[in-house]
């Protein structure tokens, strides 16, 4: 396991402009096992989920993002691959949201060293309520 230093860029869109954008520097974990790379940091006031930890699993053209909250306050899980659909729950402090997330892309960039960028462009709709169109940057910077 080797510390690292991610810079992490989130988006939300309305139309064709960005309406929201959140970013902010980290300090992560790197570690491979059983042929995917694994990326661990924690949250911050920043991101929206403070003393939550999410850890990024990275094998083949897929991106598995779970994210645990202190006190199980905020959880969900998520799988990004390319052109297929997604059906999970969204734990939030308020109770289980329905959620369902459609992938438009997954980029992979990371050098066997493991620095490099990932990214994920999708459509997220939670509890038929809300939706839109989000993307997720990730810079592996060193450590």
């Amino acid at each position: 396991m080797k510390d690292i230093m991610l810079k992490i860029i989130g988006k939300q869109f309305a139309g064709d402009e960005a309406e929201e954008q959140m970013e902010f520097v980290t300090e992560g974990k790197l570690y491979e096992r059983n042929g995917a790379t694994y990326l661990i940091y924690d949250e911050s006031e920043f991101s929206g989920f403070p003393g939550c930890k999410t850890s990024l699993k990275l094998k083949d053209k897929t991106i598995r993002l779970k994210r645990i909250g202190e006190g199980r306050e905020y959880g969900m899980e998520i799988e990004f691959k390319e052109g297929e659909r997604f059906s999970g729950q969204y734990e939030t402090p308020y109770g289980m949201i329905g959620m369902e997330v459609l992938t438009d892309s997954v980029t992979n960039d990371l050098s066997p060293e493991g620095y490099g960028k990932i990214g994920v462009k999708y459509q997220v709709s939670l509890g038929g309520m809300a939706e839109g169109r989000n993307e997720l940057n990730i810079e592996v910077i060193g450590g």
